[in-house]
Order: C-alpha cells, then structure tokens, then sequence
C-alpha cells in the first residue's frame, strides 16, 4: 500500500464526489473553448485525474474498506450518497482509463473524422458522458442512477451522430439509438417508481433492506424488477434488445465507438448485477425464476446467433458489433448460474472484453485512418502496409477467440469451470462452440490481412504507411496489458472475487 500513502488525503477521501463533478463541470467549459487543441489538453488532464481518483479509489477497497460518501453532509436515506466497494471500483477505473486512452487516439482520430467547428463540443460532450457513466456506477441511489443514464445517454447520441462527417448512416444510428436508449431509460425509471411505491425510499441499500423485511416484496416490487431489467437490458444490448449497437458502433467516429464497446455496455451490465443481487436477492422467486429462465435463455441465444452474425457480415466494425453482443452473453451466463465462481468469470469477462475490443476497435480506426479500409475484403494485405497496427488487432483477436496466454482464455476457461463445478456441462459446450465460431470470423479476416498480396493502384502495390505514434501507444498498450493478464491475472482475479463477494453478501449504506 505504499502507492495509497503517497496519495493527497483529500483526493481519497473525495474522490467518489471528484470523479463525477469534475468532468461534468468542465465538459461545459470545454465545449466553448475557442480551440480544438486546448479542448483536447483540458480532456487529458481531466480524464487522468479521474484515472489517478478511480486508481485510489480501487486501492483502498483492497485495502478492505467501503467507502461511503455523503453528498452535502447529508445522512443516508434521505440524502444521495455515493457507496465505493468492491463491486464498482475496477469498472470506475475501467471508464476512467479508457476515457484516457481514447482521448490520446483521439489527436489524430478526431482531427479526420469530425468537423472543425464541432470538435471543442465534441470533447465536451465526451467528458459529460464520462460523468454520466462514473455517476451511475458510484450512486447509491436508484434515481440517482437514471439521472447520471440520461446524461451518458444524450451525450452519446450526439457524439455518434457526430460521425455524419464521415458517414450520413451515422445520423440513422444515432435516431435509432436515441429511441431504444429512450426507451431504456422509460422503462428503467418506471422500474424505480414501482420500488419507490413499495419501499417509500429511493436509496438502493435501504430499498435492499426493506425488500428483505418483506420477502421480496409484493407484486409491485415483481413489476419494478421486470421493468428494471428490460431497460437495463436496452442499455446493455442484451440479446434481442442490441438493435441498435450495430449501427452504433459501425458509424460513430472511431473514437466514439472504442468508448462505446469499452465501458457503455459495462457500465450497464454494473447496474443489472447491483439491481439484482444487492437491491434484489437470488433468494427471492421471481428473481430466481428470471436469472434461470430469462437470462440464461437470451444469454445463450446471444452468443450463438450473435457470433453466427459476426461470420456473415461484410464490414469488419458490424463483425466486431455482433462480436460484442456475443461477448455480452457470457457475462450475462455467469451472472444467470449465479454461483460465487460464475460471477467472478462475468465479471472478469466484463473488464477483460473491455480490453479486448478496445484494442480491436482501435486498429480498426487505424486502418480507416490510413486507407479509408472498413470492409472485411479491403484487409487484403494490410500486415505488409500496416504491420505494428495489424499486430494489435492480431492479438485482441487471438485474444476475443480465447487463445491461452491471452486474456480472453482466462475469463472464458474461469466461466466454463464455473459452469462445469454447476454440472452445466452443456454452457460448457455452449463456451466451446461460440468460441469456434470466433475462430471463423476473426479468422477470415487474418487470413486475407496476411496471405493476400496488398492492393495496386496504378500497376504499383500500396505503399507502406504505419499509424500515428499517438493511435499506436494506447491499441498497444490495450494488446499488451491483454497478453499480461493471460500470463498472470491475479490482480484481475483478485478484483473479480473482490466484486462477486459484494454481489453474494450485499452492500451496506
């Protein structure tokens, strides 16, 4: 703990308050900044504040301490409070990292994808949404959490229709994401007013007291639930509710899209494990009843017909879309078995994907950067024109299929040990077949990017022409810390074991 110690008091002790207020308060004043540059500076250093606060944060929770901050001095339930423990701190320093990695790819991303005069809002916009993701994972409070949603929400439907510069479908994506997000949200706070009328409190550890006290509850906590995981599931892009991150993650600008795979859909996934292991209990029926039916049905639904998608789609950023809704679905199979073991693997699996389609996503930008490639059969030769930026997506795709010594292998073994300790042998066949299926999609595009010759224009091949130094440090960064982890993960162990004990004991507060 001698990294804790070196740590300013304060930035410890407010730190929950920090990670939200500051990018909120300066996304505002980073919109109106005269230049692009400066926008882009003050971004940096706001994000790597928020790393440094989150990284603290995390530290102390190791530490064995819950942190329990109080806005404005006042007491739980009657005022909001920010609870800090296991269970959200690796995914607060998941967004706060990512936002920092992708605003260096940004330098170079953004100056070529979105227009001059829009691009201070865009940095703006982005710290906003970062402030709504770390509210809605710090909050205590279930109101609390829709009002930090919608604020991550609106300003991602902006930044995605931000990518019309580069493709108009961006403005249809953003519509269609803006009326399912919508609808998310609808049906999330209908969920929240249903416990509010069972509960008469909005904070989600007395909610979680009370519903104990009353055995879960009469039929309007049932509903409340219901409507709860419907629209966290929208958010999530739970299978069949992922309409519409497709046309997000294929359009947005490249910078967007990273953020978007990176932690919107985690963030997401965080709040559904929260509602019903530590707001809710397993032990209740209906919860039991929608874990083994429901989500475990679209969970293995996902992962076969989702991957089955990713073989037969012609642009390599819907392969990776359809890669993620898959990817969703294990995380969502190691919530649904419920043991202390399978949520540990979805856990896991929820930041090592991360990391994963981070570094994809990212060499994906890079080859749109360079050669304006996003179809799979434009690849042809691309390790020969772009080989350190086709190494990184090398290795988050060996990673994504679950290759040993690479991340991806350590959640999915984890989360099929998991199933076979619950005799759930045929999840374990499930894991096996979508992981051949990976094989088939990201193999394909290997294939073409190695052992076809690159393109000619004018009788002469396609010169050699590397991306950017600042596009290259963090999809390197990204493939090595995957290739780490698959070599040692105790720290990522340690942190998903940290969060399924907080999910199978509850939270206080």
């Amino acid at each position: 703990m001698d990294i804790l110690s070196a740590y300013p008091a304060w930035l410890i002790t407010h730190g929950a308050a920090l990670l939200v207020v500051l990018p909120l308060l300066l996304g505002a004043i980073t919109a109106i900044l005269p230049r692009e540059r400066l926008a882009w500076i003050v971004t940096l250093i706001v994000t790597l504040i928020c790393t440094a606060a989150a990284f603290g944060l995390l530290l102390t929770i190791f530490g064995g301490e819950t942190q329990l901050y109080k806005m404005g001095g006042w007491d739980p339930p009657h005022g909001i409070s920010y609870v800090i423990d296991g269970l959200n701190t690796p995914v607060l320093l998941l967004i706060s990292a990512m936002a920092v990695l992708c605003t260096i790819y940004g330098l170079p991303s953004v100056a070529a994808e979105v227009e001059p005069k829009k691009r201070a809002p865009f940095y703006g916009a982005f710290l906003i949404g970062v402030a709504g993701l770390l509210g809605m994972v710090a909050t205590g409070d279930a109101f609390n959490v829709f009002v930090f949603l919608e604020v991550s929400s609106i300003s991602t439907y902006v930044l995605v229709a931000m990518g019309a510069s580069r493709d108009r479908r961006a403005l249809t994506a953003a519509y269609r994401y803006l009326i399912l997000g919508s609808i998310g949200a609808t049906f999330f706070v209908i969920g929240v007013g249903f416990l509010y009328m069972e509960t008469g409190t909005l904070n989600m550890a007395d909610m979680a007291r009370i519903l104990s006290d009353l055995g879960g509850g009469s039929r309007a906590a049932l509903i409340g639930f219901g409507f709860i995981i419907i629209g966290l599931g929208l958010k999530l892009a739970m299978f069949p509710l992922h309409m519409w991150l497709p046309g997000a993650y294929a359009y947005a600008p490249s910078f967007v899209t990273v953020f978007l795979a990176s932690t919107a859909t985690k963030a997401a996934l965080y709040l559904m494990l929260r509602f019903t292991f530590t707001v809710f209990d397993p032990s209740f029926e209906y919860v039991g009843t929608v874990l083994t039916y429901v989500i475990i049905s679209m969970a293995v639904l996902g992962m076969l017909l989702a991957s089955l998608q990713a073989i037969f789609q012609t642009d390599a950023r819907r392969t990776l879309a359809f890669s993620s809704i898959a990817q969703v679905g294990y995380m969502l199979l190691g919530v649904g078995i419920g043991t202390a073991a399978s949520l540990s693997a979805g856990y896991l699996h929820l930041i090592n994907h991360a990391i994963i389609k981070g570094a994809l996503f990212f060499a994906v930008g890079a080859f749109w950067y360079r050669y304006g490639i996003t179809r799979v059969e434009d690849f042809r030769g691309l390790s020969k024109m772009m080989p350190w930026t086709m190494g990184a997506f090398t290795i988050g795709g060996l990673s994504l299929i679950g290759v040993p010594f690479t991340a991806g292998f350590v959640s999915k073994y984890n989360l099929a040990s998991a199933a076979a300790s619950n005799g759930w042998w045929w999840a374990v066949g499930v894991i096996m077949a979508t992981s051949v299926l990976a094989i088939i999609y990201i193999g394909r595009i290997l294939l073409i990017a190695y052992f076809q010759d690159p393109p000619e224009v004018d009788g002469k091949v396609v010169a050699k022409k590397e991306a950017p130094l600042m596009m290259l440090i963090p999809m390197w960064g990204l493939a090595i810390l995957s290739v780490v982890i698959g070599l040692n993960a105790y720290w990522m162990d340690r942190a998903a074991d940290g969060a399924a004990q907080v999910l199978l004991l509850g939270v206080g507060g």
